[in-house]
């Protein structure tokens, strides 16, 4: 069997050639290419990197704009087994030149600026033995690879196994610096039978991702993408104006993207009264909030969908729930702090809770299984669930639990089954807050104090020793607070009416909390807590 995806598109083309399978802006003008044409670039590509020194096994750092030259580069380099790194330049300079020197890249393919960036920073590009343009540059004439591109088909076609390595994706380093995962071609494949078969995505869907990764897997399953005008870097800054018009004049039927963007987007149509096309809202990335789910329902048309997948870079999808589901059923538990319930196991995946263990696992057979309705470490396995880190083997060690020659990953989450097998999300294990009389969690803590209407969000920070430490929450307030002393009395209040968080007795205010540049919600917890240190007089780290 070949689990190669680049070889879907090439099935999808011998189909539906003529059909429209991307569109995309280039300069000021939007551009739209056939599924015919795809496939011709992308052979073209592949055959101009093959004459240009990349092979089977490569690896090759791809820093280019989400474009077509994007796309079609990404399936050239499937096609010729080469390994694609792909690293979100939005984690920052320090981030990203660690990420690099840590995957060792054999070729870069990138624009002119990305060319320039790997000669200023030589040192984590030292691996680096060619360096291949896209577009125009002074630095590179010889090297430009849409010169040697030819519109013709490419007879090579690397036909993949299940474990071979196809791309090295990055975490967002949420709870320390980013990690590189290695996917392989079987997972892959697994995760765009999940997106045909649960999500009922293909042939004449038109989808606008707000991550360009997911563009690749709307052509390869034969629908039509649409690259929105913006920064995926930058999710929670989209310009809701462009974002919308192209849902409307392309007449998107789904969309896969942060909840940041649908927060925008779904505040910007609900002051216009505007109604959307889309049938099929896919957020995930960070939790999503039941008064998010409400406020984007109420701007597509009634028999649409909304679902929220649950899972990590190392492991994509593993869980999901609708929209109907969460409005109805959960979110009024979740705002009484039982956790954001994220859904049931997907086709394929097992998902076990285990008694948390601070340091590594070396087998199946040391884990304590809980029962239903008891929190701890979340734990998963199945077909879209990564192997291993890139030249990490200290996380190996820490995340993966073998049984045999199957394995599970820890997914760094605490939660816990319900009696209908639902997994309920109860915030990071490393942020857990130890206290004299027992631990407390982030997630079900800070939705206590997030019914507050003047808190936007809060965080659950502990200051001291583990198993000592003293719990405080630092709230974000969404307007200003003219009398602080009555708010943190109605917060304490909030506090002692929820068992939870009765002991809870230490509020600051934060003006605006540090988050993460890719979603813009997961709060960076360990930043709060050196501020909270330093605005009480109290020793850091």
């Amino acid at each position: 069997m070949d689990y190669n995806i680049a070889n879907a598109l090439r099935r999808v083309a011998a189909t539906q050639g003529t059909q429209t399978a991307l569109i995309a802006k280039e300069g000021r003008r939007w551009h739209q290419w056939s599924f015919a044409e795809l496939r011709q670039h992308s052979e073209g590509f592949a055959a101009a990197l093959q004459t240009a020194g990349v092979a089977q096994g490569d690896r090759v750092m791809l820093m280019v704009r989400p474009s077509l030259e994007f796309i079609c580069l990404t399936f050239a380099l499937f096609q010729l087994g080469a390994v694609v790194i792909l690293i979100d330049p939005g984690m920052g300079y320090k981030n990203l030149l660690r990420c690099i020197g840590g995957v060792r890249p054999d070729i870069l393919v990138g624009i002119p600026k990305a060319i320039l960036f790997s000669r200023i920073f030589r040192t984590p590009f030292a691996t680096v033995r060619k360096r291949i343009c896209v577009g125009r540059s002074l630095l590179n004439p010889g090297s430009r690879i849409d010169r040697f591109i030819r519109l013709e088909p490419f007879p090579h076609s690397y036909q993949a196994q299940e474990s071979d390595p196809a791309a090295i994706i990055f975490t967002t380093g949420s709870t320390g610096p980013p990690k590189g995962v290695l996917y392989t071609h079987g997972i892959f494949h697994a995760q765009l039978g999940i997106i045909r078969d649960y999500y009922g995505i293909g042939p004449g869907d038109i989808d606008q991702p707000g991550f360009p990764l997911f563009g690749l897997f709307a052509t390869a399953l034969g629908a039509t993408a649409v690259i929105p005008d913006m920064d995926p870097t930058r999710p929670a800054q989209v310009n809701p104006v462009k974002f919308v018009r192209t849902l409307i004049r392309h007449q998107v039927s789904y969309s896969f993207g942060s909840p940041a963007i649908w927060n925008v987007v779904s505040r910007y149509c609900l002051e216009r009264q505007i109604v959307l096309p889309v049938k099929k809202v896919l957020m995930a990335g960070a939790p999503v909030s039941g008064e998010l789910v409400e406020r984007v329902q109420r701007i597509l048309p009634a028999d649409s969908q909304i679902f929220t997948p649950y899972g990590a870079t190392e492991s994509l999808p593993v869980a999901s729930i609708e929209g109907e589901e969460i409005v109805q059923q959960t979110w009024p538990l979740t705002r009484t702090g039982r956790g954001t319930c994220v859904g049931r196991a997907l086709p394929g995946i097992g998902i076990r809770i285990i008694a948390p263990v601070d340091g590594p696992i070396a087998s199946w057979s040391e884990v304590v299984v809980l029962s239903p309705g008891t929190i701890g470490e979340i734990v998963v396995q199945g077909p879209v669930v990564t192997r291993s880190y890139v030249n990490n083997a200290n996380e190996n060690q820490q995340a993966k639990i073998f049984e045999g020659q199957a394995f599970w990953h820890r997914m760094g989450d605490m939660g816990w089954l319900d009696d209908q097998q639902r997994l309920w999300f109860c915030g990071r294990k490393a942020h857990r807050v130890h206290t004299v009389k027992g631990v407390l969690y982030t997630v079900p803590c800070e939705a206590i104090f997030n019914e507050h209407p003047l808190v936007r969000r809060s965080a659950l920070v502990g200051l001291g020793a583990p198993g000592t430490q003293q719990p405080v929450i630092v709230v974000e307030p969404c307007a200003a607070i003219n009398n602080q002393a009555l708010f943190f009395t109605e917060l304490r209040g909030l506090a002692q009416a929820n068992k939870r968080t009765e002991d809870i007795e230490l509020f600051l205010i934060h003006p605006e909390f540090p988050v993460d540049i890719r979603h813009n919600a997961k709060i960076f917890r360990e930043k709060l807590t050196d501020w909270a240190c330093r605005k009480l007089q109290l020793p850091t780290g």
